[in-house]
C-alpha cells in the first residue's frame, strides 16, 4: 500500500493554509494545492487517513476539468500539473507527492456552496418530509426517500467557515451575488451535473448529488477547488442500485456508519478507525477513480 500523506511539508515554499483535506500554498501568481490523505466526517478530521485518497481526489478533479473544458468549453482554475511542471520544491520532496498536487489560477471564490441533486435524500428529504423545503423546486407529492428526481435540482447553501452550511433560497442568493450571476451559476452547475451523470452511467456508476465551487477571475466565472469526487459527490454503483431501496453511497459511508455506531458524541476526540474500514474505504476511492477514468490514480 502506498505511503500515506497527512500533512505536506515543502521547504522553500510559503507556509500553507491547511483545510480539512488540502494544503494550499500561495505562490503569488498561482496557488499550489496539495491534496492529502486526511479524512473528515461530521466536520471533524479523523486520526487516520486513507492511503491514496488524495491522489484519487486530485486525479478525478483533473479528469473532469479536462473533459468539461473539451466538451463544454468550461473555464476552470487548473493549470498544467504534470510532474515535470510542478515546482522544484515538490519534486525534491519525493514521490509521495506524485499525483497529489494541482497548480491553479487564483480566483475569488463565490460565498456559496453550489449543490445539485439527482435524488431526494439527505437534507432535501428531511425538508420534504417535514413539508418545508427551502427552495422552490416544484417537487411532486408522494416521493419516497431515495427516489430519483425527474430532473436534477439546484439547492445552494451558505459556505460556513465553521459548523454546518445552511440552505439559502434563491431570492437571498440573488441579493448576495446578483440575479444574473446566480442564474448563470445555476445553469452551468446543472449542465455539469447532467454531463457528469451521463458519463458516470456509461461506467456503471450513478451520480446522486454533488457540491461545486465557483469563483470569479477577471470577472469571468471559473470552476475551482474539486469536482465530482467521492468527497464532493455521492455515487452509487449501478449493480447495487434498486429503485425504492435505500441508497448505498460508494465512498466513506463505512466510516460514517462506524462512527455513528460507536456512540461518539461528535465533540470529543473521535475514535480510531479499524484497519479493515480504512482498507475498504481506500478500495472504494481507488476503484471509483478507475471506474470513471479507466486508469489507476497517478502514483498509487
Amino acid at each position: 500500500m502506498s505511503e500515506i500523506l497527512l500533512r505536506s511539508e515543502l521547504p522553500g515554499l510559503p507556509a500553507p493554509r491547511r483545510g480539512k483535506v488540502r494544503d494550499v500554498y500561495d505562490l503569488g501568481d498561482e496557488l499550489l494545492l496539495v491534496t492529502t490523505d486526511r479524512l473528515s466526517a461530521f466536520d471533524v478530521i479523523l486520526h487516520e487517513g486513507v492511503p491514496d485518497k488524495g491522489r484519487v481526489l486530485n486525479g478525478l478533479s483533473r479528469f473532469w476539468f479536462q473533459r468539461f473544458e473539451a466538451e463544454l468549453g468550461l473555464e476552470h482554475h487548473a493549470l498544467d500539473s504534470s510532474w515535470d511542471a510542478l515546482p522544484d520544491a515538490v519534486r525534491a520532496a519525493g514521490d509521495v507527492y506524485r499525483g497529489r498536487v494541482l497548480r491553479g489560477k487564483k480566483a475569488e471564490p463565490l460565498p456559496v456552496e453550489w449543490v445539485v441533486r439527482g435524488f431526494i435524500t439527505g437534507s432535501l428529504w428531511e425538508q420534504y418530509a417535514r413539508g418545508d423545503v427551502v427552495w422552490d423546486l416544484g417537487l411532486p407529492a408522494g416521493l419516497s426517500k431515495g427516489d430519483r428526481l425527474a430532473e436534477p435540482v439546484f439547492t445552494p447553501t451558505t459556505k460556513a467557515e465553521s459548523g454546518h452550511d445552511e440552505p439559502i433560497d434563491v431570492p437571498a442568493l440573488e441579493d448576495s451575488i446578483g440575479a444574473e450571476l446566480a442564474r448563470d451559476v445555476r445553469d452551468r452547475s446543472l449542465a455539469l451535473f447532467r454531463a457528469a451523470a451521463a458519463h458516470a452511467e456509461t461506467c456503471g456508476a450513478i451520480l446522486v448529488d454533488t457540491k461545486l465551487e465557483w469563483g470569479l477571475r477577471d470577472d469571468r466565472l471559473v470552476l475551482i477547488d474539486e469536482c465530482f469526487t467521492p468527497d464532493s459527490s455521492r455515487f452509487v454503483l449501478a449493480e447495487t442500485y434498486v429503485p425504492g431501496a435505500p441508497l448505498e453511497p460508494y465512498d466513506k459511508q463505512l466510516v460514517r456508519d462506524f462512527l455513528l455506531a460507536s456512540g461518539w458524541d461528535r465533540e470529543s476526540s473521535p475514535p480510531h478507525l479499524p484497519d479493515a474500514i480504512v482498507a475498504e474505504t481506500r478500495e472504494r476511492y481507488v476503484s471509483m477513480h478507475r471506474r470513471l477514468t479507466g486508469r489507476e490514480p497517478e502514483g498509487a
